[in-house]
């Protein structure tokens, strides 16, 4: 397949959109901290979690991580951007988190992208656990940033560290990174040949990843015919938005998002009271995995619903889009039907309803093992 110059215009739009990808979106973080909220409640964690957040809910704490990427285009200093000016220390610590983690899409750069702290992209082509190789993960991804953050808690790191993670902006990254590593598409990635076939990057070094899903539409076979001018949803988002708001079976399709607010709060609150009262299925780590390992064990046991959210699709048009040294997949992703006709869109909505509930409980516990 060769490879074809595109516009700069395009390929940059192309590569932002990993950047901009907002894991589980705001709603899935805040149900994730909002469970947490609940669990820890009038415990001394709680205490310790609200002088650290200067008052702050887990809940809001929870998508700070996604707001920031607001500052990327101008920079923290332009008179236009924002703050949150309720919380002025708070604010000046994620200013200066910013500063020493800017976004890059070099990956040879000395300092890290806090964009990159997200994710992981652990090939779904095989059946391996995280440590089992080495493409798609790195130092600086979630898994060790959780870690990283943990270890700021426990004053195993200062806090005047070079990523300018105080305790403060520790509790924050976890509040929100324990949701990530609970959406498959933040742990496993499919890597495909020039010639688009699934490949696996640790033999074939040129295969190129998927982005979490985020440079594939996604078609499936419940969906009525797009109206013109609408979009095809990417995969990503679709894990990222459609299958969260689908936990709300309530709630028609198609709202604005204004509506959408208005409708989904009350119904976000009974979900988290109801959630946060009823223990999830398998959500402890055994007890002789530290509290610093919990995020790898995460990791390998979310790896195998990220390989069934590639496996029950066909990728088709296959693609690479270069930039410079830099060269990523894309296509369309297509529903397969499966034997026992169950739809791509029940089965992820299933797997997001889980995978909160159990991150809300990770995240209490995690916070009350560490403070």
């Amino acid at each position: 397949m060769n490879l074809k110059r595109l516009g700069v215009v395009i390929v940059f739009a192309l590569l932002a959109l990993r950047a901009s990808a907002l894991a589980y979106g705001p709603l899935g973080h805040q149900i994730v901290g909002a469970i947490a909220d609940e669990r820890l409640a009038n415990t001394p964690a709680a205490a310790k979690i609200s002088a650290l957040l200067d008052g702050m809910t887990l809940e809001k704490a929870a998508v700070i991580a996604d707001e920031i990427k607001g500052w990327d285009k101008k920079g923290v200093d332009d008179p236009k951007s924002f703050h949150f000016s309720a919380h002025w220390e708070i604010d000046r610590q994620l200013r200066d988190f910013w500063r020493a983690n800017q976004p890059t899409h070099n990956m040879n750069s000395s300092a890290p992208s806090h964009h990159w702290f997200h994710y992981t992209d652990v090939p779904v082509v095989r059946s391996e656990a995280y440590k089992e190789g080495t493409a798609g993960r790195s130092k600086w991804d979630v898994v060790h940033m959780i870690s990283y953050c943990l270890q700021v808690l426990q004053a195993r790191v200062p806090e005047q560290n070079e990523r300018k993670i105080t305790k403060s902006v520790a509790v924050i990254l976890l509040a929100h990174y324990v949701a990530d590593i609970h959406q498959p598409l933040h742990v496993g990635a499919e890597y495909f040949d020039q010639q688009g076939r699934v490949a696996d990057p640790d033999k074939d070094k040129l295969a190129l990843g998927d982005e979490g899903g985020n440079t594939f539409t996604l078609e499936l076979n419940d969906e009525p015919p797009r109206r013109r001018g609408i979009h095809k949803k990417k995969l990503h988002g679709f894990w990222d938005y459609d299958a969260v708001k689908a936990v709300f079976p309530q709630m028609p399709r198609g709202l604005r998002k204004s509506e959408l607010q208005s409708l989904i709060e009350p119904l976000k609150e009974t979900l988290v009271h109801d959630m946060a009262t009823q223990e999830p299925r398998n959500w402890r780590m055994p007890s002789s995995v530290p509290v610093e390992n919990y995020a790898e064990a995460w990791a390998d046991e979310i790896l195998p619903i990220a390989r069934e959210a590639h496996e029950r699709l066909e990728f088709r048009n296959v693609t690479p889009l270069v930039d410079g040294d830099r060269s990523i997949a894309t296509g369309e992703a297509i529903e397969k039907p499966t034997a026992d006709q169950t739809q791509y869109r029940t089965w992820a909505v299933n797997v997001v309803r889980d995978e909160l509930h159990k991150a809300g409980w990770r995240l209490a516990d995690l916070l009350q093992q560490t403070l």
